[in-house]
């Protein structure tokens, strides 16, 4: 009778070992759980910058306006019938 009760024992302490040290135990399941916050932030950034990034193409697509608009302030564009003036600030 005293084996059998040894034997659960020692059962019992594996089973414990395997809950807090092994794989799929409570620290590994806590820094996965961590791992997927970090992820989800991450996507959750990503996910906004496309949006913005999706916008611009829709805004492009619809109309000159936003490439006349575009070309204006990237490339320094100019019409004929327009002056152009440099302000310096001292």
């Amino acid at each position: 009778m005293k084996v059998l009760w040894a034997v659960m024992a020692v059962f019992i302490v594996v089973l414990q070992v395997r809950l807090w040290i092994g794989e799929g135990s409570f620290a590994q399941v806590w820094q996965l759980q961590q791992k997927i916050g970090v992820q989800q932030a991450e996507n959750a950034k990503l996910a906004n910058r496309n949006e913005r990034l999706y916008a611009e193409v829709r805004n492009l697509r619809s109309g000159q306006g936003a490439i006349e608009e575009r070309a204006r302030m990237n490339m320094g564009l100019i019409r004929e019938d327009e002056t152009f003036f440099l302000v310096v600030e001292p």
